[in-house]
Order: structure tokens, then sequence, then C-alpha cells
């Protein structure tokens, strides 16, 4: 069976999203030669010319493994082949299902460093961020670019061995927050607040529209020391399985 072959049929696996549940996929781009080119014969010819014009081929490689990976799990859920699928995407470039799956299913990808996300649900908008473990990240002249003044405060009082935590908590929360919302950074950083500080539930604290604020719901997603993840769908009344592709070793069903 071939690498491509293997991919495209997953078997002994089911993938399913119930209207409660959105399946997080944590995903390694950093694979073997073989299985990136594999990948790349089931990319579309604009997937490819954005492959191609990486300059670093580590990025190359890692851009061919996420779009790949991305096709191969969204076929599984919809019982098709990857290269049947096909992508739309708004004025801030955030893709979409298009053709006769189109609204299948909602999804968000990110990636950082050698690893990646990918949120997967039914019926409700959804945002997720990565972001590699940074010592150096921190830097209050930084969160005062970013932040709003409530959380530059907060971020302010964290003890300083904290602060790197506590500066990506804030970041990929808000990422996840406004890739949920389609519109990328058209969402100024510091219209709306999160909290931050280590070992605080992740949570929504103010947003732009009061009444927009029940619409979404945040939560932390545990990665390690390595990473630090964040998650944000529509409703209140979801739960979330933090998976491994293509391993299903470790998987973890967080409930409401």
């Amino acid at each position: 069976m071939s690498i491509q072959q293997e991919m495209s049929a997953p078997t002994g696996l089911r993938l399913e999203a119930g209207s409660d549940r959105i399946d997080v996929w944590r995903i390694s781009l950093d694979l073997p030669s073989s299985e990136i080119a594999g990948l790349r014969e089931i990319l579309a010819p604009d997937e490819i010319k954005r492959a191609d014009r990486f300059y670093f081929p580590i990025h190359r490689s890692r851009f061919i493994v996420g779009r790949g990976t991305l096709r191969t799990i969204l076929a599984a859920y919809l019982q098709t082949i990857p290269e049947r699928l096909l992508f739309a995407y708004n004025e801030y470039d955030r893709p979409s299902l298009a053709g006769e799956y189109a609204d299948a299913l909602r999804f968000n990808l990110s990636h950082s460093g050698g690893e990646a996300l990918l949120a997967v649900t039914h019926y409700r908008e959804v945002g997720v961020d990565i972001e590699e473990y940074d010592p150096k990240k921190g830097d209050e002249a930084v969160a005062e670019n970013y932040f709003s003044p409530s959380e530059v405060a907060c971020f302010r009082a964290v003890p300083a061995p904290l602060k790197p935590r506590a500066f990506l908590n804030c970041w990929t929360r808000k990422e996840s927050y406004i890739k949920a919302q389609g519109m990328g950074l058209s969402i100024p950083l510091d219209s709306f607040d999160v909290t931050l500080k280590p070992g605080v539930p992740a949570q929504l604290l103010r947003v732009a529209e009061p009444g927009e604020l029940q619409r979404w719901r945040l939560r932390e997603l545990d990665l390690g020391d390595a990473y630090v993840g964040a998650l944000t769908a529509e409703g209140q009344d979801w739960n979330f399985l933090l998976r491994r592709w293509p391993s299903e070793a470790g998987a973890h069903d967080y409930t409401r």
C-alpha cells in the first residue's frame, strides 16, 4: 500500500464530530521525506504553489504536512478521498469547505514550530491557536502593544518566572477568539479581555459587543511544557476531545 493510499483511506478509526463535540487533533509537522512526498501528491495546484513559495525547505515541508493532513482528516470524516475536497476563502483568507461538502464541517487549523492543531466540528464556528513555548516571551513593552489595559495590569502582577506562560496564554486565547470569528487581525487585540494568569481557567471577560460574551466559550488546551494552546467556539454546550494524528494513543475527552 502506498503512503498516499494509507493516508487517504484510514481503517479502524471512527471519525465523528457530533453537534456538541469538537475534535482537536494534535499533529506533528516533521515527517520523513517519503511521507511528505505522499502528502504533496494530494494537494491542489494552488496549495502546491503556496508551498513552493517558501524559501526554507523546513517551512515548505511543514506547510505540505499541515495542508495534506488537513485534507486527510477532513476526508476521513466525510468518507471521501482528500483530493476531492475543495476550499473557499473569505476576505481574511480563512478557508472553509466548498463544493459538494460546503458547510458539512467547520474547522480551523493553527501551527507553530513542529506542531499543528486542527479543530473539527459541526454547526458552530471554531477557532484554535497553538504557540511554541518561548522563555523569552513576557516583555511588558510587547504586552502593552497588544494587550488591553486590564490585561497589561494583570500581566504585570504575574511573578517573573510565570510571565512567558502568561504572555502565551493571553496570545493564544486572543488568537483563537479572532480566528473563531473568521476576521483575523481586523479585530484589534486590545478590544477584548481574556484571563491569562497560569492556573486560572481560560475565559472571555469582555468583548466589544456585550451580547457576544455569551455567544462564545474559551478553553485552554493542555499541550505540556513545550506548547501553549487555546480553543474558542460558539455556544456553551460543547465539549472537546484532544486527539493525536494518526495515533489515537493519549486521546482525552474533556467534558463540559
